[in-house]
């Protein structure tokens, strides 16, 4: 059985795997994600952005995220929260993705 440590570091790798469709970025990397929550028993909290409110995959980006956190073994079940507070911003990106984007 994964500790909710473990359990935490498998979702964040899942999340990487789901990439803005408009950037050649993950949304881990551009900051989209504010919080990772595992609570009894293996369930999974996650509060994410946008990077705009109309952003065209305001329904995609979610449910994405959601499925590739089902695919992980163990997990019970997952939960995906959009929060507009605080907004994001590019302040909020990896060097990474600053880098990549050609920010820095």
């Amino acid at each position: 059985m994964m500790t909710p440590e473990e359990i935490k570091e498998k979702v964040i790798e899942k999340i990487k795997t789901v990439f803005d469709p408009e950037l050649p970025v993950n949304i881990w990397e551009l900051g989209l994600i504010y919080e990772v929550n595992v609570v009894p028993i293996n369930n999974v909290q996650i509060i994410m952005t946008l990077t705009a409110p109309s952003c065209p995959a305001a329904q995609s980006l979610p449910h994405e995220v959601d499925q590739k956190i089902r695919e992980l073994e163990g997990i019970n079940d997952v939960f995906v929260e959009i929060t507009w507070s605080p907004a994001w911003t590019k302040d909020l990106m990896s060097e990474e993705a600053k880098l990549e984007l050609g920010f820095l």
